[in-house]
């Protein structure tokens, strides 16, 4: 579909981002996040998506915003590629995440961005480096990067790693001296309503009490069934009675209707939800989380949430052991080690280490890191020089 923005409206926002069974839901969840502060500014927002299993163009779409569908070709391309040595012909070592050869993703997408002519193109996804980003932006378009890794070269204008224990010398030598680089949870890209809620969920927290409410969130997909092993671990740990727990899911998530049917056999209350709207009420609500430690990390520092954490991905290890070693919440490690839960419950649930968790987690989050990126991004000059190396 060619599409050509009308000259009277605001800037044109390009994103490329993919969600799967593979890569989950996060990166398409924080650009969906921008996008609707970026539309709220007066931006028209177009994202480009490969159509993996458990894509998220439907609920993309169903936001307003218009879905450039990169179609799966059935082709091994990128699993045989993945096999040749790391940075060898612009490869990246998540490859294979893309579903393509990256030469043949950058075709198609320089194909679509010829007719949108951007003002900015996003790109958030770990298979994606400067080889194709020189391929495919168009001129006078500026880049903007959200990146975890810091482990790929860029040509970015600005870049953001929201990341606790990053700093800026990591990408020294990955993007160019004129990148504006956003380093820390300052820049979390959270929805509006996380700041909104900030200072009521603080509050509650204020004088200790034991857990009875607690969230379980382990991603949108969470396709090693996570959820319900800690549902089983749950059994051993001394909940009281009167508990309420609460778990929240994708609906692609693949193990859905195991963990609704584990929850109906717990001894306490159980409820298991799907896309909720509302998350920030649902952990300003909420005494104790167990989550992965991915992007939605930086949602419960800004809300204070004590939370014991789970590794489901090699990517969420340095988000997890930064925020246990800054005493914002407590790794439990990967879920092959949940059965772990009843001791720590044991040795570090109780009011006391909740607080001090709460305090220090909330110091690092304050929800305004969507308003000061979307404020750069709105007010850096047209006329600012694209890096080229």
């Amino acid at each position: 579909m060619s599409y050509r923005p009308d000259a009277s409206r605001g800037k044109v926002v390009a994103i490329r981002a993919d969600a799967s069974l593979e890569i989950g839901t996060g990166h398409v969840m924080r650009c969906l996040t921008l996008a609707r502060a970026l539309r709220g500014a007066g931006a028209d927002c177009h994202f480009l998506c490969r159509e993996h299993p458990g894509n998220l163009t439907d609920m993309i779409q169903s936001e307003g915003f218009v879905v450039h569908r990169l179609p799966l070709d059935g082709h091994d391309d990128a699993g045989q590629l993945s096999a040749q040595p790391y940075g060898s012909n612009g490869m990246t070592e998540h490859a294979h995440w893309l579903g393509a050869h990256w030469q043949a993703d950058a075709e198609e997408c320089r194909t679509i961005l010829e007719d949108l002519t951007p003002d900015w193109l996003i790109v958030d996804h770990y298979a994606l480096n400067a080889s194709w980003e020189r391929a495919v932006l168009p001129q006078g378009a500026r880049l903007m990067v959200i990146d975890d890794l810091a482990d790929r070269s860029h040509i970015a204008n600005i870049l953001l790693d929201q990341n606790l224990g990053r700093n800026e010398k990591d990408y020294r030598d990955l993007v160019p001296a004129s990148c504006r680089c956003l380093i820390g949870p300052r820049y979390a890209l959270l929805r509006p309503e996380f700041a909104e809620l900030r200072e009521a969920s603080l509050d509650r927290r204020r004088e200790t009490f034991d857990p009875k409410r607690l969230l379980i969130s382990l991603g949108g997909v969470d396709k090693d069934n996570a959820t319900r092993a800690v549902l089983d671990a749950l059994k051993y740990c001394g909940l009281p009675g009167d508990c309420h727990i609460t778990v929240i899911m994708g609906a692609s998530a693949p193990w859905l209707d195991t963990v609704t049917a584990k929850a109906g056999e717990l001894p306490w209350h159980c409820d298991v939800v799907v896309n909720v709207t509302d998350m920030a009420r649902r952990m300003t609500q909420a005494d104790l989380a167990i989550g992965a430690a991915g992007s939605t990390s930086w949602e419960r520092c800004c809300l204070g949430v004590p939370t014991l954490m789970l590794e489901l991905a090699d990517n969420q290890k340095g988000i997890a052991q930064a925020l246990h070693q800054a005493g914002a919440a407590y790794n439990v490690g990967k879920p092959d080690v949940v059965n772990r839960l009843p001791d720590i419950w044991e040795k570090h649930i109780h009011p006391k280490a909740l607080s001090q968790m709460s305090d220090i987690a909330s110091g690092l989050v304050d929800g305004n890191g969507l308003t000061r990126l979307v404020k750069l991004m709105t007010t850096t000059s047209h006329q600012e020089e694209v890096p080229n190396g």
